[in-house]
């Protein structure tokens, strides 16, 4: 086993989509409206009802900018989120001066924000948020206005209550957005796991890749060797067995021999080849597609012939399982057929997998490739192979992505119903392990 440093897979900044923070602070500001609403007309207190509505118009306005602007999708880095994060908590303590401080039984709604950073942020910017969330909490502790109530019967709180709410606040968020990180680094831990497990196989690949090149080595070293042993024997047989040289002679064919001995146990490292074997397009897509031909779906390969030759890479265990993986949702989802298409030109090298099945429903098409997210069929129906946890897709567009290919979910055009899965890379991307390994001239050999 390779020796492993964490800073080798562990994910130096973690990101949250602008989707999720974006639906927190709508729910928020629909809930503060509803509690406006239900303050001022249902219980009838006064409160400065215009102010805290322009708040809440402000936060509004914030939202829907973030929405046009940005795709909702994206996921923001650490910075970007925590400034919206410290956005809410703003927010909230300026409703909360209006309307009674920490009076206001709303005042732990400061513990959201702090407990998303924990989930989702990097320790320092969890801690950040505490600490600002922690000193809207003192300041509304020494500074608010009063608590909306029946001016007949006011409401007096104690200031050692208070004091007890501002410490049951701040221990609130420290000791609970401690435990939430706990939790969430489980998680993580888990994460980097993966990438550490991924990073192994990547560097034992790399040392079959280096077997595979010592084997060739020996083959080609093979053939010189000989011709040394073969004329070291006849130079042998034409000195006389008292000669000095006779003595050294029998010494260069000794030590020619046992070299060849040594490159022939190299070339066995690696019989079958494979790891220093090009593989054009074609014969990547049917090493990908032969595990999924006996499950009663009717799977076609098609290849257009283009003009130029055939782009030509290296075995690759990533895009190996990125495509078969993909193959084998098709297969799932299908009724009868599943179509593979291949094309490529001097730029880009493209494949098309598609399906006759049900598609890609709308509620999931923005979501897909996400972790977790799964819609196949159950074995117990007698269609599909098995549900799964929703991470095939997932790891599958990630591996690919690595390798520099785009990967596009969609459905057929009405009236043809299926769903359609593209793979793009730039040629360059495509053919990099290739060119490493060989020449431009070799490449040529790989026209259809």
């Amino acid at each position: 086993m390779t020796d492993l440093d964490p800073a080798d897979f562990r994910h130096p900044s973690r990101h949250v989509r602008l989707d999720t923070i974006l639906r927190l602070r709508w729910l928020a500001a629909l809930g503060q409206l509803a509690a406006i609403f239900v303050v001022a007309h249902g219980l009838e207190f006064d409160f400065p009802v215009l102010p805290c509505l322009t708040i809440i118009a402000l936060s509004s306005m914030v939202n829907l900018v973030l929405q046009i602007a940005f795709n909702p999708m994206q996921r923001l880095g650490p910075m970007h989120a925590a400034a919206l994060l410290a956005l809410n908590i703003a927010e909230l303590a300026g409703l909360l001066y209006l309307t009674g401080g920490l009076q206001n039984p709303f005042s732990f709604l400061f513990l959201g924000p702090v407990l998303i950073a924990a989930t989702a942020l990097p320790t320092r910017m969890t801690i950040a948020l505490g600490v600002f969330a922690g000193a809207c909490a003192v300041l509304l502790f020494f500074d608010h206005m009063p608590l909306p109530w029946d001016p007949e019967d006011p409401l007096v709180l104690p200031q050692v209550y208070l004091a007890g709410v501002l410490l049951s606040i701040l221990l609130a968020i420290g000791v609970t957005s401690l435990y939430t990180f706990q939790v969430t680094e489980e998680a993580r831990k888990l994460s980097d796991a993966l990438s550490a497990a991924e990073l192994v196989l990547e560097r034992e690949q790399h040392l079959t890749q280096l077997d595979g090149l010592a084997a060739a080595a020996a083959h080609e070293l093979g053939t010189p060797l000989s011709t040394i042993v073969l004329i070291s024997r006849e130079l042998e047989q034409t000195v006389p067995p008292d000669s000095p040289m006779a003595a050294d002679l029998a010494t260069l064919r000794e030590q020619a021999q046992r070299c060849r001995e040594i490159l022939g146990k190299i070339s066995h490292l690696n019989a079958a080849g494979a790891p220093f074997d090009r593989m054009p397009l074609s014969t990547l897509i049917e090493e990908a597609v032969a595990p999924h031909r006996d499950f009663g779906i009717d799977i076609k390969v098609r290849i257009a012939v283009a003009g130029v030759a055939q782009p030509v890479t290296m075995r690759n265990a990533a895009i190996l399982y990125g495509v078969g993986n993909i193959l084998e949702n098709a297969v799932d989802f299908a009724r009868n057929t599943v179509e593979v298409s291949a094309w490529w030109n001097a730029d880009t090298v493209q494949i098309a997998i598609s399906d006759d099945g049900p598609g890609i429903a709308p509620d999931v098409m923005r979501r897909i490739g996400e972790p977790y997210l799964s819609r196949r069929r159950r074995a117990s129906d007698g269609q599909g192979r098995a549900g799964g946890l929703g991470l095939g897709v997932f790891i599958a567009r990630t591996l690919l992505e690595r390798t520099g290919a785009k990967v596009s979910f969609g459905n057929k055009p009405f009236p043809d119903h299926g769903a359609v899965v593209r793979i793009i890379w730039q040629r360059a991307d495509f053919e990099k392990s290739a060119q490493l390994a060989l020449s431009d001239d070799m490449a040529e050999d790989a026209v259809p």
